[in-house]
């Protein structure tokens, strides 16, 4: 079973039809049993990184995701499920899980292509990711697949070796990482159609192993 965590941040019932339509069992809950005793856990969110590590908190769930990545389960954080995963994040100054060294800052609202046009903030609609690493997760997208972003926060890993793909959006930004039996994607797959799909199909057969 792949356990989708609930953690009051919204848009978990699209990933859990995402799931189940590929043909994998899955359950969105918070319990602690039932999370230990998952094969895969998702680590969905929308909103804001204050208010998420608040919510983890309070149902303890901010103990359990570092238990869980030390034990070796395969895990997808998407969105602010990977953000939180950092150090820090600008978005109200908020002091994150620590499982991946780094933080996540905000776009400037004056970042622009080289034609000197001012892009919105959000970062929201369809763009291209490069997948700089062969991870099993990532495999199967033909180069300049495109994936469905909502975001101002983009993060900044500590160790580029993490960077598993980038976006250009003004910068050149990390939108996809990888560590040991972990991913993680700044877009949302289950809202990316085929290549979104391919995403979560790889990591609902993933082992945990970066081979």
């Amino acid at each position: 079973m792949i356990a989708i965590l609930d953690y009051k941040a919204g848009n978990l019932t699209s990933v859990e039809r995402a799931v189940r339509h590929l043909g994998f069992a899955c359950k969105i809950t918070n319990s602690h049993e039932e999370i230990r005793k998952a094969e895969r856990v998702i680590f969905p969110g929308v909103g804001a990184a204050g208010k998420s590590m608040e919510s983890l908190a309070e149902l303890g769930l901010d103990k359990i995701l570092p238990e869980l990545f030390a034990s070796g389960v395969p895990i997808l954080g998407i969105c602010v499920g990977l953000q939180v995963l950092f150090d820090f994040s600008e978005e109200n100054l908020t002091n994150c899980l620590g499982i991946l060294p780094g933080e996540v800052r905000r776009f400037s609202e004056k970042i622009g292509p080289a034609d000197g046009k001012t892009l919105k903030i959000p970062h929201m609609g369809w763009n291209a990711v490069e997948f700089i690493i062969d991870h099993p997760v990532f495999r199967g997208n033909p180069a300049g697949s495109e994936f469905y972003f909502v975001h101002s926060y983009y993060p900044r890993p500590a160790d580029q070796k993490m960077a598993a793909g980038m976006t250009e959006y003004g910068i050149s930004f990390t939108s996809a990482v990888a560590h040991r039996n972990l991913v993680a994607v700044q877009f949302h797959p289950e809202k990316s159609g085929k290549p979104g799909l391919r995403l979560l199909d790889n990591f609902c057969r993933w082992s945990g192993s970066s081979v």
